[in-house]
């Protein structure tokens, strides 16, 4: 019997995901067929319970679901409840159990471009939404020393280093701040909208003296290069967009449906082509 998976959201017409996962399931011989559910936020729970009753194997869960979608859950992962934010499901025996794979699939991606273990790097976050979050605890749990966040508003930024239960080192910085000491850091990780289209000309730093061999990410993939990569990339930084991020947390929750590692290039390079290149 054919198994189904989807993705929850609304809007969500617009989504990539079922192009990734279906041709996933097709490269990999698995029987099963990936779609995207447009569930208004009234009806999130009648869903849940709908996806449970049919045997929904699997979903994934996007905005403005993320949070809401905890209560009507069966178990939640230690690293998504620290989070507050569930995107991935598993239907296991029964059960509704959710993840976090946001915050995972980064710190994936991002290894898959440094050359050299994150523990002992350097690290600045901008931004202190709901990504920053996924991303700073996902590091503080997996024990990287050093993660700072420069924020428009300090009190967020300090808000969310304290509501941290993981032990890092961590410092809220204004932007200044981040603009004045940005060469101090060996990755410097940007979460907000900022330079994300139509407004690609918007950056919340300006690179000026990047450290030798830093990485610059920016999890916006639309544009492909944002204002900042471009910048990172004149000065020699390594750069990387958020597709990375994208295709890595859908990889890390196909893996939780079945066991099996999706080829991750291939995933990528069908998200550019729906990209337009």
């Amino acid at each position: 019997m054919k198994q189904l998976y989807g993705v929850i959201g609304n809007p969500i017409g617009h989504s990539l995901s079922p192009h990734m996962h279906n041709d996933a399931f097709a490269a990999l011989g698995i029987d099963a067929h990936y779609h995207a559910f447009a569930i208004e936020e009234e009806k999130l729970g009648d869903a849940v319970k709908g996806f449970k009753a049919i045997g929904l194997s699997g979903f994934n869960v996007t905005t403005p679901h993320k949070v809401n979608i905890m209560q009507y859950l069966d178990e939640i992962d230690e690293l998504a409840r620290q989070i507050g934010a569930v995107n991935t499901v598993v239907n296991r025996d029964g059960k509704l159990i959710g993840y976090n794979t946001d915050g995972i699939g980064y710190v994936r991606s991002l290894q898959s471009i440094s050359k050299e273990p994150l523990h002992q790097k350097r690290i600045l976050i901008i931004g202190a939404g709901g990504a920053s979050r996924a991303i700073f605890f996902t590091l503080a749990s997996m024990g990287v020393a050093a993660v700072d966040i420069a924020n428009r508003t300090l009190e967020k930024a300090a808000e969310l280093i304290g509501s941290c239960r993981y032990s890092i080192q961590a410092e809220a910085l204004t932007m200044q701040q981040a603009q004045d000491r940005h060469h101090e850091y060996d990755i410097i990780i940007q979460t907000t909208t900022l330079g994300m289209y139509p407004h690609v000309q918007d950056t919340p730093l300006q690179l000026q003296q990047l450290k030798e061999g830093a990485i610059v990410s920016d999890i916006i993939y639309n544009p492909r290069q944002t204002a900042l990569l471009q910048a990172a990339q004149q000065h020699g930084a390594v750069i990387q967009n958020g597709i990375d991020m994208f295709v890595y947390q859908g990889a890390m929750a196909f893996e939780m449906w079945t066991s099996q590692w999706p080829d991750v290039e291939r995933m990528k390079q069908i998200v550019i082509t729906k990209l337009g290149g």
